[in-house]
């Protein structure tokens, strides 16, 4: 008997694992990718003929934990109503058992898919990625797994930040957000995390969440992951050795990332959105709160900032000494 190929192997596990959609609205297109729970099918809605983006976990004798995730997800996405986080349509069960959720398709591409964009360009996208999860902590919702892949930068320039299946929620979000709860069931009950459980990524996790004890993880977890992504853009260097980069990125950007990315929570910001505000001040050539520049920076800040009115003067003063020299005798 000939053994089978790899590739043989892979179609026959990713027919094997097709959902079975009978009794839904939706019917396969495409499959987009995989994650850790489930795979993300891109699917039709024959109901308002439109694509969604379907997220099924991956097989029905899964964990039971998985699914509760999956739920879990689904309700955290539910509850999160921003331009920066994908909304979710619709979620529920199929026949054999597997739970699934169905989600806006983003077209676009992963922001380590992007092509070599300016500066400007690249700390406009962190801005957006830091209003969106500072939307999603006011809300009591801790990301806990950013990184370049689970963040999306859409067709028209849309950022969004993607994949809250390992969020942390603190206090009560429901009743925070004024919406009605979705009601837990014996099937899916709440996963929990315990100690000793790393949630997220090399390279983008604070030190406390590699530690494994989630009691120690706020929302100064995802200010040290919003600064590994802005390592990333500014050095091209993903899960580089040095927090504060290359030395071609520009000191004040690099005491940026240098603070986001502190070792003690305590010494990073203290918000996403005080991050933000540093990350606006340098592109806009104001002062960052975490740089002590000296007077020669100052002043080449203040001259590279002003730099149209100040030529304009000196244009002024030498049309000036032009015509006095000429016609001054």
């Amino acid at each position: 008997m000939n053994a089978l190929s790899d590739a043989a192997l892979r179609r026959l596990r990713d027919a094997a694992d097709e959902p079975d959609l009978t009794g839904t609205k939706y019917e396969i297109v495409g499959r987009i990718g995989q994650g850790g729970m489930g795979t993300v099918y891109r699917a039709r809605d024959r109901e308002l003929g439109r694509e969604i983006a379907l997220k099924v976990i991956r097989l029905p004798e899964g964990a039971p934990d998985i699914a509760a995730r999956m739920m879990r997800e689904a309700r955290t996405l539910a509850l999160l109503e921003h331009p920066g986080i994908v909304p979710i349509h619709d979620v529920g069960a199929l026949v054999d058992g597997r739970v699934f959720y169905a989600m806006k398709l983003v077209r676009g591409a992963p922001l380590h898919e992007l092509p070599t964009t300016g500066v400007p360009e690249r700390l406009g996208i962190v801005e957006r990625v830091c209003e969106a999860v500072a939307f999603a902590h006011a809300h009591g919702v801790i990301h806990r797994d950013l990184k370049p892949q689970n963040v999306m930068v859409g067709e028209f320039g849309e950022v969004l930040v993607m994949d809250w299946g390992v969020a942390k929620v603190v206090g009560d979000a429901t009743a925070s957000l004024g919406v009605g709860s979705v009601p837990r069931t014996d099937e899916h009950p709440e996963p929990t995390t315990g100690h000793g459980v790393v949630l997220g990524t090399p390279g983008y996790m604070a030190p406390e969440q590699a530690a494994g004890d989630p009691s120690l993880v706020d929302a100064r977890a995802d200010v040290y992951a919003i600064g590994a992504l802005l390592r990333d853009l500014c050095t091209g260097i993903p899960d580089a050795a040095r927090p504060d980069g290359s030395g071609e990125v520009p000191r004040p950007l690099r005491a940026i990332i240098r603070r986001a990315m502190a070792p003690d929570p305590r010494d990073r910001y203290a918000d996403v959105t005080a991050l933000a505000q540093d990350v606006a001040a340098f592109r806009a050539g104001d002062r960052v709160t975490s740089y002590n520049e000296n007077l020669f920076e100052r002043g080449r800040r203040l001259a590279v900032r002003h730099s149209t009115p100040i030529l304009l003067v000196l244009a002024y003063l030498l049309m000036r000494l032009t015509f006095l020299a000429v016609f001054g005798r």
